[in-house]
């Protein structure tokens, strides 16, 4: 894009051509380009227009003391007196300093060591804004500002309750400025000393401080989403119950416990509601329902969500289950209203509103936390801080990334896989994942990993990423007179002749 530019200017030559290919570092290309860069109106191009910029470059150069008479030789057309000459020429040598690549090198190496973020409330909104009231007034170094106290800053400042600064000490910031640009102690430096204060003040300051704000807000992203990323990996990875019957309860006061029973595999068996809670209280009632349900179900285990209620639905079902000797468990429900309401819970429960789907996936959720939790977009699934102020794109790809891990770790059961969790396998797409499942019920069970080639759309090549990523272990496998399935049998016999040859090798 630079050498494009600069050949439209036609400024392009070999030489710059080189020093461009040349640079490895894009912020140090910007700078490098910056003088080149075509200007809007500034008030630097609107002196140029007045025929001012001769006189900058003479008083940059700090040669001549007598002032006036050089300024005077400028007063003509739209410049009325000497002190808008002067004025103009200010402008003209702010920009050079501005657009002078050494000089915003050391000044941004100053941002990164001294630089401080600074935050104060917004006079009137003490009061609407008092979940930020620990940044009513902070000071800290930003280089050593926790990711998550800079996010927090920065939305307080998106919705208007903070006014924030970043940037060092400005005395010492015009220090090394005037370091680099004042060469004299005549009537000319303290021109450009002007010049100096004002580069940096307008021009300077605003620029690298929002590219210190970026570097560092980039960085604060980078840790939330690795904390979304590892809660997230946790969750997922939960050691699944497996294959029991659920008593499922998502709890509540006033609308009372949604209760579900649920088969083996997920199916839902029965729903009900319960109110053992205040306002009803009815915890007797409650207590002669479940025991019915438990008994006439078959439960082995009873999974409570652990929302609003949670706490006291699982000391009631503690009650219960110390005479039923059955387990009971509390489960993270964050995420579920999601699922429930989302066309994938409406096209499972069509004939059942959203809080029998939302108990549904409590219950699931205890049996196999990872098929459960795939159907959910990650984000929803609040495991993390400040999800809706980092890079979106970013989280996602993120989060998906760590889902398909965590699927192709643990792998699926080709024939209890649903649609959503087999579309995370290595090579299926969710065309594919699609029409496995309509192909097992069409056919029945898969007896072999082979079977899936005779699947619509599906490859020699999709069938070598994604089979070893899905197992066959629900009975339904052929074995040979040794109890072990053929393919396996085959692979034990290559490997203990493999282990033989070395064997062999190290006696010899």
């Amino acid at each position: 894009a630079v050498t494009k530019s600069l050949d439209e200017q036609g400024l392009l030559d070999e030489e710059l051509k080189t020093k461009i290919q040349n640079f490895d570092n894009i912020t140090l290309l910007e700078d490098f380009y910056l003088p080149f860069k075509p200007k809007r109106k500034t008030k630097a191009s609107l002196a140029r227009e007045l025929g001012l910029e001769p006189l900058a470059g003479l008083i940059m150069k700090q040669e001549k003391s007598e002032l006036q008479s050089l300024a005077q030789r400028f007063v003509k057309g739209d410049v009325k007196n000497t002190e808008e000459a002067l004025e103009g020429a200010r402008y003209i040598m702010a920009e050079w300093i501005s657009e002078r690549a050494f000089a915003r090198k050391r000044l941004r190496g100053l941002f990164h060591r001294e630089a401080k973020i600074n935050s104060k409330v917004i006079k009137g909104e003490e009061e609407s804004g008092q979940k930020y009231r620990d940044y009513f007034k902070y000071e800290h170094p930003i280089s050593k500002t926790p990711g998550y106290r800079l996010l927090a800053i920065l939305r307080g400042e998106r919705e208007k309750f903070l006014r924030v600064n970043i940037g060092p000490n400005k005395e010492e910031a015009i220090a090394v400025l005037n370091e680099i640009f004042v060469k004299g102690r005549n009537t000319c430096s303290e021109q450009v000393e002007l010049a100096v204060n004002d580069a940096y003040t307008r021009l300077l300051k605003p620029s690298l401080e929002t590219e210190i704000r970026q570097h560092y807000l980039a960085i604060a992203e980078e840790q939330a989403i690795d904390v979304f990323a590892g809660n997230l990996e946790q969750l997922l990875m939960a050691a699944p119950l497996g294959q029991k019957r659920v008593l499922a309860l998502d709890p509540g006061f006033r609308t009372g416990c949604k209760v579900v029973c649920l088969d083996e595999i997920g199916g839902l068996m029965h729903n009900s509601t319960v109110f053992p809670h205040p306002p009803k209280n009815d915890r007797k009632g409650a207590m002669s329902k479940l025991e019915n349900l438990i008994e006439a179900y078959k439960i082995e285990v009873i999974a409570v969500g652990d929302g609003t209620a949670g706490r006291e639905t699982m000391a009631f079902v503690k009650d219960l289950v110390k005479y039923n000797k059955i387990e009971a468990h509390m489960v993270n429900e964050a995420g579920a209203s999601i699922y429930s309401a989302s066309p994938l819970a409406r096209e499972e429960f069509p004939d059942y509103d959203v809080t029998v789907r939302g108990a549904v996936s409590i219950g699931r959720r205890l049996m196999d936390p990872l098929s459960e939790l795939v159907k959910i977009d990650p984000k929803s699934i609040g495991v993390g801080q400040y999800q809706h102020d980092v890079n979106q794109k970013r989280l996602k790809e993120r989060l998906d990334q760590v889902v398909e891990r965590c699927v192709n770790r643990v792998g699926v059961n080709l024939n209890l896989a649903s649609e959503h969790l087999l579309q995370h396998i290595s090579g299926l797409s969710k065309t594919m994942a699609k029409n496995i499942i309509e192909h097992r019920s069409a056919h029945g069970n898969f007896s072999n990993r082979q079977e899936l080639l005779k699947v619509k759309g599906l490859g020699a090549k999709a069938f070598e990423q994604a089979a070893g990523f899905l197992r066959i272990d629900n009975g339904d496998e052929a074995l040979d007179n040794t109890g072990v399935h053929p393919e396996r049998y085959e692979l034990i016999k290559t490997m203990l002749k493999e282990a033989d040859n070395d064997l062999n090798e190290i006696q010899g």
